[in-house]
């Protein structure tokens, strides 16, 4: 059974990698229109279970209800998403809060328009831990001191959250090694010993555990029980040029965030149609949370371990960043 559970995950990940990056970007919002007065709105996402809300909405007709048609194109992370959303290539994009944050630190036009995902506040079932391998000699966030750690994307919100748990259970922050991967190659890099530990997510975390690994800390939870992980930002170009667009997309994602949240069975039955992990596998993953508002303390906590951190060239300023 598990040898299965691992070739399903296995499958999982590689669609999962590759799905939702057919999209055409060309174009802006304002003249790419479609028959009944629909807009074209181009969304950058990151391919994991965390945007599952926006599909859902999508097959409910939360958008098209308010004229909107998506149009998902995938990326690595947070980080690759912003240049693209400023640049015009999205009209808005799916990212972390680190990222938004060392953005606006950084004087990029960036602005939060909507609520994204949130960590479930459990320590131990969340849907991004600090994982080992079966066997690893690591039990706790403080034996990661001077070990390889994988992180989706560096200096961001893995390293800091890492730190903290780090941190907290005793160890030092400044003394774990940190490699660059995307999500879906970390179990494979845990189990061949080139990381020793990894920052992980969903789907990636239940190949590690099916694979008999473990995990070691909640990062998130570490951070803060409440932490808003992830927003759905804007450009400040494209919020102060279509201000109803903004807002129709804000309140479709909020009908589809709380739609998620109370809808589990739905949101698993929508991630095999985007990712196309199999069933069985999506029944094992641990959801996060999809709350309709951000928590702006858990916000703020991570701007000051950012900045803690080094992340920041200046301190970023949330009033101008947040909604």
């Amino acid at each position: 059974m598990r040898r299965l559970l691992i070739g399903l995950v296995t499958g999982a990940l590689f669609v999962a990698a590759t799905a939702c990056g057919s999209s055409d970007s060309s174009g802006s919002d304002d003249k790419d229109k479609a028959s009944g007065g629909t807009t074209t709105v181009k969304v950058g996402v990151i391919p994991i279970i965390d945007v599952a809300p926006l599909y859902l909405g999508q097959k409910k007709g939360f958008y098209s209800e308010r004229g909107i048609e998506l149009s998902l194109t995938s990326a690595q992370g947070g980080a690759a998403i912003v240049p693209g959303v400023v640049s015009g290539q999205f009209d808005f994009g799916f990212s972390n809060m680190t990222s938004l944050l060392v953005a606006q630190s950084k004087n990029v036009p960036v602005k939060a328009v909507v609520n994204g995902v949130a960590s479930t506040g459990k320590q131990g079932a969340d849907f991004a831990e600090l994982a080992v391998k079966k066997g690893s000699p690591l039990k706790s966030a403080k034996d990661v001191e001077g070990k390889k750690v994988a992180a989706n994307t560096l200096n961001n919100i893995c390293d800091t959250s890492t730190r903290e748990s780090v941190r907290k259970d005793g160890g030092d922050p400044s003394k774990v090694k940190f490699v660059e991967m995307p999500f879906d190659q970390m179990p494979a890099a845990l189990e061949g010993g080139q990381v020793d530990a990894a920052c992980v997510v969903e789907p990636a975390l239940a190949s590690i555990k099916a694979q008999g690994g473990t995990s070691i800390a909640s990062l998130f939870v570490d951070v803060s029980p409440d932490l808003t992980v992830a927003m759905f930002f804007s450009s400040q170009n494209y919020v102060q040029k279509n201000p109803e667009m903004v807002k129709k997309f804000e309140a479709a994602t909020v009908e589809s965030l709380e739609y998620a949240d109370k809808h589990p069975a739905e949101v698993r039955d929508i991630i095999t149609t985007y990712t196309k992990i199999p069933k069985p596998l999506v029944e094992s993953l641990v959801l996060p949370r999809w709350p309709a508002e951000p928590d702006r303390r858990s916000i703020e906590r991570l701007a000051e371990l950012g900045q803690q951190d080094g992340l920041f060239e200046k301190e970023p300023d949330l009033d101008k960043l947040l909604p």
